[in-house]
């Protein structure tokens, strides 16, 4: 009897938080400035230097595990975890061990119509390391160049419990967990930018074991799509090797885009020795009740909250409301247009739909985006006083998206007004009509994509500018009473 086998996924994500500085040190956390330009003798690990905790770092760690259902522990600390690496200076990193700010978290997700909660074990700060930058190739004698402006920058590392059973609920947990994060105000998430980065620990087991299975992790997945491909490809290769008689080595993968294959970088048959120790230069952390409750007192609508909002205020469906509420800049676009235009699901429609498209064509978030609400707006209207068709507004739409202009002056520019004036439209299709004797005999006997030709063909001739309402109406008078 074939063995069934069901895939078991856990995620580390690390999220940059939002400070202006770094979490021990005064340094900018600036992205895209010169090597080694935003370091100073603290975050380049100098000899004697003291860290000190930056406070904006504790508010933002409690207000994410607020946002994902945590305890706030009252007493938290810092421990030095110890291991070599070109890009870590001092040969430790300033973490948390076995007293984390955030324990016991959830998030709710959605896959298939079905909700499912996913465990969040604990999230505490630490540290980022710098950043190694390497040079040559084959040809030459290849180097490596250490930045260290990445050194100090604060993260919160989110471990989930093993909940996940295939890359599309990893998908699906990392989308959510980073829409809470945007919501929450405390990382920006760029994924290109490496300010949201995920490791995925997979393992696969017969269905119906409660034991896990020998687990592998693939590091540093920076997209959605890597993400649930990487999962997906783990799963099935541990599956094929467990079938042919092999054993499920404990190691640390790579996820290869350009092959769609995860590759071996080096054994983990054994957890790693970072001797953890408390760290001296850093005292215990007490938070107390009234901090935790005056965070919790300005915490902003999250995504469930909106969600929520959206179906009982708008009647949105529910997939359109999760699907508005990604991002906040998405949400506060959508909202500004509901001000002055009621029709949400004509909103969500086109914020789905064509907005959407283009933003990933292009490859930009929609707070970059040179429409404005009150220009989609606008295009909207003109749609329902019949100045444009559905079809043209399309291409208003995008020559809006690429220019910022105004959707009158697009319609005016380039002639699109619709025709609805039913002596122009009269005299067009008489005379298209008369030229196709053979359909109109089609049509009187009964042919439907006879009529559907006649529409094409106005169509056509007006270069998509007809009203179709008015050319459906006219043209059925027309053959009918002809007939």
């Amino acid at each position: 009897m074939d063995v069934q086998y069901e895939t078991v996924v856990g995620l580390e994500v690390h999220a940059e938080l939002k400070t202006a500085s770094k979490i021990f040190c005064g340094c900018s956390t600036a992205f895209g400035a010169e090597p080694n330009t935003q370091v100073c003798p603290v975050c380049a690990g100098f000899p004697g230097m003291l860290p000190v905790l930056n406070e904006k770092v504790v508010e933002l760690a409690i207000r994410t595990g607020l946002a994902l259902n945590a305890e706030i522990a009252e007493h938290c600390k810092f421990d030095r975890k110890n291991y070599f690496y070109p890009d870590l200076p001092k040969a430790y990193q300033i973490s948390q061990f076995d007293a984390p700010i955030c324990k016991k978290g959830y998030l709710d997700i959605e896959i298939d119509g079905e909700k499912k909660r996913i465990g969040i074990t604990r999230a505490h700060m630490e540290e980022d390391a710098g950043k190694l930058i390497h040079q040559g190739d084959i040809t030459t004698t290849p180097f490596s160049l250490v930045d260290l402006n990445r050194s100090g920058v604060p993260l919160l590392e989110i471990v989930s419990e093993p909940d996940m059973r295939s890359g599309a609920e990893a998908r699906a947990y990392m989308e959510k967990l980073r829409a809470i994060l945007l919501f929450a105000g405390v990382s920006d998430c760029k994924m290109q930018e490496g300010s949201l980065r995920c490791d995925a620990n997979v393992s696969v087991r017969p269905i119906g074991q409660k034991e896990l299975g020998v687990r592998t992790e693939i590091k540093n997945l920076n997209s959605f799509r890597a993400l649930e491909r990487a999962v997906d490809y783990e799963a099935k290769r541990q599956i094929e090797a467990l079938e042919d008689g092999e054993e499920i080595i404990q190691e640390t993968m790579t996820w290869d885009e350009e092959s769609g294959v995860t590759r071996s970088m080096r054994s983990k048959e054994e957890a790693d020795d970072y001797r953890y120790f408390p760290d001296p230069d850093l005292p215990p952390l007490f938070i107390s009740q009234e901090w935790i409750d005056r965070i919790r007192a300005s915490m902003p609508e999250l995504p469930d909250q909106a969600q929520q909002r959206l179906m009982d205020e708008y009647g949105l469906p529910e997939y359109d409301a999760s699907i508005i509420t990604l991002s906040p800049d998405t949400l506060a676009f959508f909202d500004e247009c509901l001000q002055v235009y009621p029709d949400a699901k004509t909103l969500s429609n086109w914020m789905m739909g064509e907005m959407a498209r283009l933003l990933n064509q292009n490859n930009i978030e929609i707070q970059e985006v040179r429409v404005r609400p009150e220009g989609l707006v606008s295009m909207l209207k003109m749609i329902d006083e019949g100045k444009i068709s559905g079809k043209i507004a399309k291409k208003v739409f995008e020559e809006m998206f690429m220019t910022g202009k105004d959707p009158e002056q697009i319609v005016e520019e380039k002639g699109l007004i619709q025709i609805s004036d039913p002596e122009v439209l009269q005299a067009m299709i008489a005379e298209i009509i008369a030229s196709n004797p053979k359909v109109v005999d089609d049509y009187r006997s009964g042919k439907d994509k006879a009529f559907g030709f006649f529409v094409g063909q106005v169509m056509k001739k007006t270069r998509g500018k007809a009203n179709p309402a008015i050319v459906n109406q006219l043209l059925k008078e027309h053959l009918d009473r002809e007939g």
